[in-house]
């Protein structure tokens, strides 16, 4: 028997945007004690019925003038990205649509702009709930339509919120997205809508409802079709320790029923996990999924769109995010195969060389491939799990080849092995931070790098002969030198205007102390090697280091450690040059 199910909505955004505050509001609006159609609260999940969302919108959802079949809508319980990216499913994600949260006070944020990146991989349909409008200065909240609060309050603070609007559409603008305030969106399947809204308040949360349930029947009708009658789909949000019952399984259904005493079959890392459901279990009516001391009742079945707890005799070896399905008993085999390939199909082809990632589910595994690929980073190994010694000697062996991807990423996850000097290991549960922290290291290592290159190489330096400082005319030459640009160092050959290589720095005072190098602008006494002042070297003359063609051409490519003197004096280095070899340094 086919039936339209509840449209599953998650929640992303920046941390400390209000994800947890505005489902929090959504489950307190929509709780009516005396009212027949209240919330219901499943495994992970809080379902708004439509009879609610019609009582809460009121003529806003009429105004829409849609033939509503849909019978309410379903929202994750389990906020952030992180989760959003482990519901995983064959063709997508399990998520029919999503809310993404932005405080409109903060604007974008790293975490905005990584769901934002998810949501587009994922294809995900999603609109925005500019949270906090309440904070916007001079603010009053009024207990009444989004629109009409909106125009009652001052000019000043409508002026602020359209500011802050904008800012939100230019930002998204940036991105390669068109977006809108809800009521001035003109075609929503090009433009992302905008709700300002506050979780705190309530105001803009009917206008949030009358959004979601307005596009969900518009445009997702056709893929909400379930058939009830067909064996339970579904996708393991998390495995948990129950008291009384051990681990057990916290499990959206996307399609079909699920009953006790079904075989399932569950999708592994390296073979499939056959079990049975020994037991399906409810939260009681109105509780909040997250609390521990949340009582459940035993139900016999449970039917698409629904979150429901399952305790099996087996599921030990079961990682979040793995695809579920009821079969047959005779059915097993052929559902083994089909599951396989699903989780097949969401594993991470790897590169014969890069990084080593980590993560505790396939859907996390999966966005963290995305970002890296989307930075060019290779994977040579991508796994789930804790981190292991095993993992280290993979990214070891990375260290003589390509010291950058000696590196270990793990997402969510824990390790017990401690960072060498050969391998560094990061660890994180937001995957910007991953990416950041990973992207400064590699910045840093760069720099060292190119620094022990360049301090190699002979620099640019330019230095002139003081008149009326000659202290010895040879063996060796010593007389007063002024560094006009650069940096002089001991034992460095000096070339003339005519490119003649005539002299070698044997030794350098400053202020009667010996010194290894000298600054531009330092007045010190120089002792030249092989040169005899007023026959091959004069008081006044210009000298430069003398630079190797091959050390040209590598300084031109780390001229970014060139000061802009250092440079010009490398031009005119490579002119003196060219005058005997026209071709020197091309």
């Amino acid at each position: 028997m086919a039936k339209i199910r509840s449209p599953i909505c998650v929640v992303v955004g920046h941390v400390d945007h209000g994800k947890s505050s505005l489902l929090d509001r959504i489950r307190g609006t929509t709780i009516v004690e005396t009212e027949a159609g209240r919330i219901t609260q499943a495994i992970g999940a809080s379902i708004v019925p439509l009879e609610t969302i019609k009582r809460i919108c009121g003529t806003q959802l009429a105004a829409l003038k849609l033939n509503f079949t849909i019978p309410g809508l379903m929202f994750i319980d389990t906020p952030g990205h992180a989760a959003f990216a482990s519901l995983r499913k064959r063709g997508g994600n399990i998520a029919d649509i999503a809310i993404l949260v932005v405080d409109i006070n903060e604007g974008f944020k790293p975490q905005t702009v990584e769901s934002i990146e998810i949501l587009r991989a994922f294809k995900t349909p999603f609109i925005i709930a500019a949270n906090k409008i309440d904070l916007i200065s001079g603010w009053k909240s009024k207990d009444e339509s989004l629109l009409a609060t909106i125009k009652v309050q001052d000019q000043r603070v409508i002026n602020t919120l359209e500011t802050k609007m904008y800012e939100l559409v230019a930002r998204l603008s940036e991105m390669g997205l068109q977006a809108e305030r809800f009521d001035r969106v003109e075609d929503y399947t090009k433009q992302i809508s905008i709700i300002p809204l506050s979780a705190a308040t309530g105001e803009g949360i009917s206008e949030l409802l009358m959004i979601l349930a307005g596009l969900a029947q518009r445009y997702l009708e056709l893929s909400l079709r379930v058939d009830v009658n067909e064996r339970a789909q579904g996708i393991v949000l998390e495995v948990k320790e129950e008291k009384g019952l051990g681990k057990t399984l916290d499990v959206i259904i996307h399609n079909g029923t699920l009953r006790v005493n079904d075989t399932i079959v569950i999708g592994g890392l390296e073979k499939p996990i056959i079990t049975k459901v020994r037991s399906l279990f409810e939260p009681a009516l109105l509780t909040e999924m997250r609390d521990k001391k949340t009582k459940f009742h035993s139900v016999k079945e449970a039917r698409a769109a629904i979150g429901i707890k399952i305790s099996t005799p087996t599921c030990e070896d079961v990682v979040a995010g793995m695809p579920l399905r009821a079969c047959e008993k005779n059915e097993c085999t052929k559902t083994c195969v089909e599951i396989m390939k699903e989780v097949q199909e969401v594993l991470i082809a790897t590169d014969k060389e890069g990084v080593v990632i980590k993560a505790d589910t396939i859907g996390g595994l999966e966005a963290l491939t995305m970002m890296l690929r989307q930075r060019k980073i290779p994977i040579k190994r991508a796994e789930i799990g804790a981190i292991t010694k095993k993992d280290l000697a993979e990214a070891e062996a990375n260290r003589e080849k390509e010291p950058r991807y000696a590196t270990i990423m793990g997402f969510n996850v824990t390790t017990d092995i401690t960072e060498t000097g050969e391998v560094k290991i990061f660890l994180s549960n937001i995957i910007y931070r991953l990416l950041e922290d990973y992207e400064q290291w590699v910045a840093e290592e760069t720099k060292k790098k190119e620094q022990t290159v360049l301090a190699q190489i002979v620099r640019p330096c330019k230095l002139r002969v003081i008149p009326g400082y000659v202290f010895r005319q040879k063996n060796p030459a010593v007389c007063g030198v002024e560094i006009v640009a650069g940096k002089a160092h001991a034992g460095i050959s000096l070339i003339n205007v005519q490119g003649e290589n005539i002299t070698t720095i044997k030794g350098m005072q400053k202020e009667r102390e010996n010194v290894m190098s000298a600054k531009e602008n330092d007045q010190i006494a120089m002792s030249l090697d092989k040169v005899t002042m007023g026959r091959n070297l004069h008081e006044g003359d210009i000298l430069y280091s003398n630079i190797e063609e091959a050390g040209y051409r590598k300084l031109k490519e780390m001229k970014k450690f060139l000061s802009d003197k250092e440079i010009d004096v490398l031009k005119e280095i490579a002119a003196i040059k060219r005058k005997e070899n026209p071709t020197w340094g091309l």
